[in-house]
């Protein structure tokens, strides 16, 4: 199978991206392919989602509907997931389909969200951020991608940095050492910092939480070895605020640099899951009500599979 043409099959978010880091086509070639996720599949779509207010949902990580019945007493059920269908999961996920940040729709709503968007926690403007790490992660991402000002909110986060070097989204409640979900959050936030206008603080950062991890081999507990979570090792798309491997190796290719050998078993891992036609397979949708579906899980993954392309050219030095 040509799985190259097979990609080139896709949504435009696919393509593009397929173009650029697969093909290695021109500049201009990409730049005309990345302007219909606007207009095209799922970008478009999204886009289609948002309210008169320029917010998904009328809500900041929640739909308005769960903070009324928060106001009125009642605890929404959550026993499926939680929803996907507040404004930061859309901007998180239209920042990885790479919705030109420079294009006319792109900049109306990075400007409604943060003239009218607030978080649920204690009505705090969206790009200021709130508690919890893995929250503001995904928007210091969102807007130093989009080009919004968040300047005090990686501040924040560098502050927050504990010990280990990683990051945890119940610091507020006492935890001192970091998880996975959270840290990888925080890293792909800052090296957005960095990619905009990096600092030698962000980038010092970004390194001791990507120790972190690759102290642990990418999954794997420091203490006893062992996979805590099995979640960890089952390519997931849209990833929300969920750890993977694939996620993780994503995020080190992008962050540049040569391959750390520690994680050559995590690499391993995802050559392992290469199907016999050179696919992969999208092994977990996370749970909760969302508004796309972008793939099936069990099924193959034009998603999974430009990732994990990517990820094997980079580790294998192409």
């Amino acid at each position: 199978m040509d799985v190259t043409a097979w990609l080139l099959d896709g949504d435009p978010a696919v393509r593009w991206q397929t173009l650029r880091d697969v093909v290695g086509a021109p500049e201009d070639e990409v730049a005309l392919e990345r302007a219909r996720v606007a207009t095209e599949g799922w970008g478009a779509r999204l886009l289609e989602l948002r309210g008169a207010d320029g917010l998904w949902a009328g809500g900041a990580c929640f739909p308005r509907s769960v903070l009324d019945a928060w106001r009125a007493g009642l605890e929404p059920d959550f026993s499926e997931g939680q929803p996907w269908t507040a404004t930061l999961p859309q901007l998180a996920l239209l920042r990885e389909l790479g919705l030109d940040p420079g294009s006319e729709v792109a900049r109306q709503v990075v400007a409604q969200v943060a003239a009218g968007c607030r978080w649920e926690h204690d009505d705090e403007a969206f790009f200021d951020g709130e508690v919890e790490a893995c929250i503001n992660g995904r928007t210091l991402a969102i807007g130093a991608y989009f080009g919004a000002d968040v300047d005090a909110l990686a501040a924040r986060l560098l502050d927050d940095q504990l010990g280990d070097g990683g990051w945890n989204c119940w610091t507020e409640h006492g935890a001192t050492v970091s998880s996975f979900d959270s840290t990888i959050c925080v890293l792909e936030g800052l090296r957005e910092v960095e990619a905009a206008h990096g600092s030698p603080a962000v980038t010092e950062a970004r390194r001791r939480g990507e120790e972190y991890l690759l102290e642990r081999g990418l999954f794997r507990s420091l203490r006893t070895g062992e996979v805590p979570e099995q979640r960890w090792l089952e390519p997931a798309y849209p990833t929300r605020w969920h750890y993977d491997v694939l996620r993780a190796l994503d995020h080190l290719r992008a962050a540049g640099g040569s391959p750390d050998p520690r994680a050559a078993e995590a690499v391993a891992l995802v050559r392992d899951k290469q199907q016999a036609d050179g696919r992969w397979l999208l092994e977990r949708v996370h749970p909760g009500e969302s508004d796309l579906l972008i793939e099936e899980a069990g099924r193959p993954s034009r998603w999974t599979t430009l990732r994990a392309l990517r990820v094997l050219d980079w580790y294998d030095g192409r």
